[in-house]
């Protein structure tokens, strides 16, 4: 037990700095490539602190426990909305631009519903897991097509004329602080799950909330690095394109490693939360074009919600 406390604090603390080293970096490829700070965090942001889903998914999954696989993916929707967002908005109110809300949101909420539509039957099959894959593969054509469109538009404190070593030197530190963000996920996801293991948890919670949890702290310490920073669009682009790879890559990774039949909660509990908060994202900036902090207050409210009828219901 001790060794999993150790794991918990010091995967906190190698967190908290690759956090606020990969943000940087990741500004500085923005200005580099001269592409939009939303499609860095849509697809750098997104696609790199997903990650830990994804390998945790996989692991699961090949292991003989596809519960605690979609457990992660549908958890981690819900922390990356009601908590990750919740407290970043919080902390500082975040901008929304209207155009997100036109494409990248409606690409989330259409992927949400077909994830649905096909978890109706109570079974995720390998076509399922096609099926989600093929979206992702979609997701990203866009992403590709639109970084060659989007202009420079918000990263100011970055020098426009970079040489190559310099850049070189971007991306070492870039790649290396993900891996590092990854890593020490991985040390809190395995001391969480000691920990609750010891207490006799089920899989399928351990799935819901500490690894799911554990695995989203990634989008909650680039978040926060990046709404400090007021890098509005990379917090924004890191949350819809997480859950966009959540929902259609980890998802997808059970339905095509071990297709089982998924538990009745799933849909009737957790897939209602994440509809409910991925509605939150448009419905709270409605007014002001923003996320303040009485709709952080209300995303972390929902999911308080969640977390009791989970436990206590």
């Amino acid at each position: 037990m001790l060794l999993s406390i150790i794991s918990l604090v010091s995967g906190f603390i190698l967190l908290i700095w690759s956090a606020d080293v990969f943000t940087n970096n990741g500004a500085k490829i923005a200005r580099i490539f001269n592409i939009s700070p939303l499609i860095i965090g849509l697809l750098i942001f997104g696609f790199g602190t997903s990650a830990p889903e994804m390998l945790v998914s996989g692991i699961a999954a090949y292991s003989g426990h596809p519960e605690m696989s979609v457990g992660n993916a549908f958890g981690s929707n819900i922390f990356n909305i009601g908590l990750v967002l919740g407290i970043t908005a919080l902390i500082l109110p975040i901008k929304v631009e209207k155009s997100v809300l036109k494409k990248e949101w409606v690409f989330l909420i259409l992927s949400t519903l077909v994830a649905g539509l096909l978890l109706l039957d109570k079974y995720l099959s390998f076509y399922d897991g096609l099926i989600l894959l093929a979206l992702l593969i979609l997701f990203l054509f866009y992403v590709f097509k639109q970084s060659k469109k989007d202009s420079l538009n918000g990263v100011d404190d970055v020098d426009s004329k970079i040489n190559n070593k310099e850049k070189g030197k971007t991306w070492l530190l870039l790649i290396v602080s993900l891996v590092i963000l990854i890593s020490s996920a991985k040390l809190v996801v395995w001391g969480g799950t000691v920990l609750a293991s010891t207490f006799g948890v089920p899989e399928l919670i351990i799935g819901l909330t500490v690894v799911a949890l554990g695995t989203s702290l990634p989008e909650l310490a680039v978040s926060i690095s990046s709404a400090l920073k007021k890098h509005h669009e990379m917090v924004i682009g890191n949350i819809i394109g997480s859950n966009l790879f959540n929902t259609l890559g980890v998802l997808a990774i059970p339905g095509l490693i071990s297709p089982f039949k998924i538990p009745a909660e799933l849909l009737s509990r957790d897939y209602i939360y994440i509809f409910i908060l991925t509605f939150l994202i448009v419905i709270l900036p409605f007014k002001d074009k923003k996320i303040n902090r009485f709709g952080g207050f209300a995303l972390l409210l929902v999911l308080g919600g969640y977390l009791y009828q989970l436990f206590w219901i």
